[in-house]
């Protein structure tokens, strides 16, 4: 059993609130005027944890459909274009529309997240210090969880409703989802987060609150989506130097904390001991036998498990991902004639980081040397290819059946040390401070050249040729702004696929149009399924406002263009 903060004790909690102060059969929740001890307040800072895992099978928290499936990184899969068509409509942007339901309900369900925050805000102002000492810090983790909700949604829908703890409910729906700016409403994420650095502890009690470093990385990441200032068509029109000096400022709390990258690449992605390890700045915790039902089990990436090991694999990496591994005989990227043509792994080296993310035939499955991963694990490759997400993944024996599906209770990190390292070298190369960022990056390759230790066979014979060495000025790279730039943004795509953010930093950077239909017309040559996909600038770059949502205000809120 796992013992964490997020919804183990939450019923607990609100039925004891119920039951001290209840005279009717209890509820499980209660109102806000009920409300009158410290312990009765907890229960609604848990109830706002608790949202970071209510997501499932197609509302998926981890953002796999909308930030990997959507971009260049994977393949929906599934048995078919039909199974989840919906997402097949997302990943092809053709037949994308406002009314489907998926839409509505990662809107719905993320905008729960806001709610529970600033319902526990509200019971919190009601208390002083003196009677609740760690009101300002319990403050401090629910607007570090509203911030992280709204930058959900305004990664998705740009134009969403700006609510915060002072407007009642029953006013949600007079909110217009165009009141703000697009700067000011990122700059009213980033309040939450600057709010949360100020206080919350360094170090908390218990694993799955937020604690300072963790906002200090948040408000980073805030403050580098910021600057990128976008006009009404999504475009790219400026970059505010002075945001990314506040990346680089707060990036400077995490880098310069105990917070340090794993020595082995593979660590942050492997369940037990090496849960909520040094490199991992923020995660959400699952469990399973906790005594609360059938525990909290991963239940948003049950689809992506291969179907060798049960059901249902979705989340197919696609062939450019796997390509953009290899590497040259200096050990760095192809860069622009990388997807000339497929790895050949008998012939090519490639980056290790590859065999830590996908699963190829042949290999071990999740470096268990005595389970092989075979083409028969792939349930339509005809469709979608042989190849399967790793990550998010386990092991066999550790796996829990939730038939038809299989969950796992590995933490899902949300911000890990080297994205921040990443946040800090893209700032720095944008201010024109490209040698500032040289050993941020450099330092990521050097980990991914020491993370082969487990990428062997089962007769100790390494699983590819694999080769990548640091950048050396005037020696393998011309380390020019353009150069580093390109540099920053293919280490970005190395070090973080499959976890959810190559949609967004296409889409931060201004590039989606010409990326994603370079992908998509090389992509379709391959698989039949993207015959008819293009990405259509000024209206792809964000999800359509659902048409339920705008029927719930009373059609107040306006429509995303293109839809």
């Amino acid at each position: 059993m796992k013992r964490y903060l997020i919804l183990s004790t939450l019923f607990a909690v609100l039925l004891t609130a119920c039951q001290e102060k209840l005279d009717v059969e209890p509820k499980g929740v209660l109102s806000e005027d009920q409300i009158s001890t410290p312990k009765q307040a907890e229960g609604f800072v848990i109830a706002a944890y608790s949202q970071l895992g209510n997501d499932e099978i197609n509302r998926a928290f981890s953002m796999y459909q909308y930030g990997n499936v959507r971009a260049d990184d994977a393949y929906k899969g599934g048995r078919g274009t039909d199974d989840g068509d919906v997402f097949h409509f997302m990943e092809t942007f053709v037949n994308s529309r406002p009314d489907q339901w998926n839409y509505d309900a990662i809107w719905f369900n993320a905008y729960i997240g806001v709610r529970r925050a600033n319902e526990a805000l509200r019971i919190l102002n009601k208390f002083t210090e003196s009677e609740y000492p760690l009101v300002n810090t319990r403050k401090g983790e629910v607007r570090f969880l509203r911030g992280y909700w709204y930058f959900m949604l305004k990664n998705l829908f740009k134009n969403i409703p700006y609510i915060d703890e002072t407007v009642p409910a029953e006013e949600y729906k007079n909110i217009l989802n165009n009141n703000l700016s697009n700067d000011q409403f990122w700059n009213k994420i980033a309040e939450d987060f600057e709010f949360a650095t100020t206080n919350l502890p360094d170090v908390q009690p218990q694993i799955g609150r937020a604690n300072q470093i963790a906002a200090y990385g948040f408000l980073a990441k805030a403050r580098l989506y910021q600057a990128y200032e976008q006009n009404e068509k999504h475009e790219v029109v400026k970059i505010n130097s002075e945001r990314l000096e506040q990346v680089i400022a707060a990036a400077d709390k995490v880098l310069t904390s105990r917070y340090k990258l794993q020595p082995d690449f593979a660590n942050n992605f492997l369940p037990g001991p090496f849960e909520n390890g040094v490199e991992s700045l923020f995660a959400v915790q699952f469990s399973t036998d906790d005594g609360v039902g059938r525990g909290r089990v991963n239940y948003g990436d049950m689809l992506t498990v291969p179907q060798g090991l049960g059901c249902c694999d979705f989340q197919k990496p696609s062939q450019n991902l796997v390509n953009a591994f290899r590497t040259n005989a200096d050990g760095l990227p192809l860069f622009d004639n990388y997807n000339s043509s497929d790895v050949n792994f008998s012939q090519n080296t490639v980056d290790p980081r590859l065999d830590h993310t996908v699963a190829r035939p042949g290999n071990p499955w999740k470096y268990d040397l005595n389970e092989v991963f075979t083409e028969g694990w792939s349930r339509s490759p005809s469709v979608y290819g042989y190849y399967n997400s790793l990550k998010e993944n386990v092991t066999r024996d550790q796996l829990i059946n939730y038939d038809p599906f299989y969950g796992n209770t590995k933490p899902r990190i949300l911000l890990r040390v080297a994205d921040v390292m990443l946040f800090k070298a893209e700032a720095l190369i944008e201010l024109n401070r490209q040698n500032e960022a040289l050993p941020l990056i450099n330092e990521l390759r050097n980990r991914a050249a020491n993370s082969t230790a487990k990428l062997v066979n089962k007769d100790g014979a390494a699983q590819a040729n694999y080769n990548v060495k640091p950048y050396v000025p005037g020696v393998n790279v011309t380390w020019t702004q353009e150069n580093a730039r390109k540099a920053l943004r293919f280490e970005r795509r190395l070090e973080m696929a499959l976890e959810g953010s190559r949609f967004f930093d296409l889409i931060r950077w201004g590039v989606a149009e010409p990326v994603m239909n370079s992908y998509l017309n090389t992509e379709k040559t391959k698989r039949d399924f993207l015959k008819d996909a293009r990405f259509t600038k000024s209206r792809d770059e964000y999800l359509p406002v659902p048409q339920n949502q705008i029927f719930w205000s009373e059609n107040k809120y306006i429509q995303n263009p293109g839809y």
